[in-house]
């Protein structure tokens, strides 16, 4: 990875095409790990200061007791000194993707009662009691 970055630096063309923000996020992983890496988001070099996302606060005052190491180890990787310091704040957490579930795909019981899936027999009766009752 060292010799890679050597070699976009010394590359004038190279540089156009990657930046340095670029190079920090390809060696993200390398510099802290696996671990931290997984517990980490998006990464954004303002001027010479990397701001990185995390999962939550405890990651985020761990983190910041080990951002001297974390500069160092950027810096011995990418050969310069575009990252000198690191700001790490807590991202805002991203919901999964939901499905709607739809009468469609519900599977349906073979008498057509839509009362027939509900598990609960009490329940059962007093959905059908209750059903009669508002049906007049």
């Amino acid at each position: 990875m060292e010799r890679a970055a050597r070699l976009i630096k010394s590359k004038k063309l190279s540089r156009e095409l990657v930046s340095d923000e670029d190079i920090v996020r390809g060696i993200w992983t390398t510099a802290v790990g696996k671990t931290i890496a997984d517990h980490t988001g998006r990464l954004k070099l303002v001027r010479h200061n990397l701001v990185v996302e995390v999962e939550d606060a405890t990651w985020q005052r761990q983190l910041h007791f080990l951002s001297r190491q974390i500069v160092d180890r950027i810096q011995k990787l990418t050969g310069n000194d575009a990252v000198r310091d690191i700001e790490f704040r807590i991202g805002i957490p991203r919901r999964e993707p939901q499905r709607a579930d739809s009468r469609e795909s519900a599977p349906l019981a073979d008498s057509g009662d839509e009362a027939d899936s509900i598990q609960d027999p009490v329940l059962r009766r007093l959905y059908r009691l209750s059903r009669k009752k508002a049906a007049g």
